[in-house]
């Protein structure tokens, strides 16, 4: 018989393919859930895939491939997950993209490609999912954005990643709204700097490995706990808002960062 938090459970997973979304369906399925995993590359998500299905017996993970600032693949990817499971309980919007532009200069389409990705795949996704989400009747279903200290935090030549994650923020926070009604919930999870592959450079290294995280972040503490995150803490902290632990929480975005927004 299975057993956790999300035993019975059907979850959705964007971004799925490395990461945090890599992580999260891991968590989800050592937690006795059924996962689904978007992502835009097939033999990226069929691997991880493979791996849930060899680490966690008895779970099935389902990839399918889609572009989610296409609302028609996003529609039919959502079609095929319902008609595989019957179901969907959980919704974990965390696919997202980084692009250093400058606001006034910079190239507009791949400005405007980051908000479509990290923000309106989002609301694709959450139209297309809250249909089949239960309502309070059936446990109630559940829906978590990955954001970013960025919602609140800015930097420069960061501004299309820094507005697409405020206003990922304020879906929370409207989707939080709207949908109590049906007993369903709407959190956030904001994570700082994680180790995974958002943190390679375009030179290939990574940023965590470079003299101004390891002397500012670390060795002056502006990071408090002095590091960054795994993957499967972000997880964590999203299999938490998920689940019946979190049943009043809802409408808010959760920092998980280290302290680090807490320091000037």
């Amino acid at each position: 018989m299975t057993t956790g938090r999300f035993a019975g459970k059907v979850a959705l997973i964007t971004g799925a393919g490395r990461g945090i979304g890599e992580a999260t369906a891991h968590r989800f399925a050592a937690e006795g859930a059924d996962v689904v995993l978007l992502a835009r590359t097939p033999e990226t998500i069929a691997a991880v895939a493979q791996a849930i299905a060899a680490e966690h017996p008895g779970r099935t993970a389902l990839p399918i491939a889609a572009d989610v600032a296409d609302p028609a693949q996003v529609d039919a990817a959502v079609t095929e997950a319902v008609a595989r499971f019957g179901r969907i309980d959980v919704l974990v919007n965390n696919a997202a993209i980084a692009a250093p532009l400058d606001t006034l200069t910079s190239d507009f389409a791949t400005w405007s490609h980051v908000l479509q990705v990290n923000l309106l795949g989002a609301v694709h996704l959450a139209r297309a999912v809250s249909p089949h989400l239960p309502d309070d009747a059936g446990g109630g279903g559940s829906i978590v954005n990955v954001s970013s200290i960025h919602g609140y935090r800015v930097e420069a030549g960061s501004s299309p990643y820094d507005v697409a994650k405020g206003g990922l923020d304020q879906l929370t926070r409207v989707l939080a709204l709207e949908l109590a009604p049906r007993g369903i919930r709407v959190n956030g999870v904001a994570p700082g700097f994680v180790d995974t592959p958002l943190a390679i450079l375009p030179d290939g290294t990574s940023e965590l490995d470079a003299d101004w995280f390891r002397e500012q972040y670390v060795g002056r503490r502006r990071i408090p706990l002095a590091r960054a995150a795994e993957a499967e803490e972000i997880a964590a902290a999203i299999a938490f808002l998920a689940s019946a632990d979190a049943s009043y929480v809802n409408g808010t975005t959760l920092v998980v960062d280290g302290g680090l927004s807490i320091t000037f």
